[in-house]
């Protein structure tokens, strides 16, 4: 089965935002998962591994208060 990784950093993206961290196990999809956020101005914290990127989506003021 071919996955497009297009639509793979996409979906990974759609779950940064819903507040669950996303992982990427090719340099590729984390780089466009990485050039999304950016577009979005969406901070996640990364941590890149030797097998893979995680990223994690950070807190902000706002989800603070609503977690409250």
């Amino acid at each position: 089965m071919i996955i497009n990784r297009k639509t793979l950093a996409k979906s990974k993206v759609d779950n940064l935002k819903n507040g669950y961290s996303a992982f990427a196990e090719s340099q590729e999809v984390a780089e466009l998962i990485e050039k999304e956020l950016v577009e979005l101005n969406m901070d996640v914290h990364v941590d890149r591994t030797s097998i893979g990127c995680w990223f994690i989506p950070e807190l902000n003021s706002n989800s603070d208060e609503q977690l409250t």
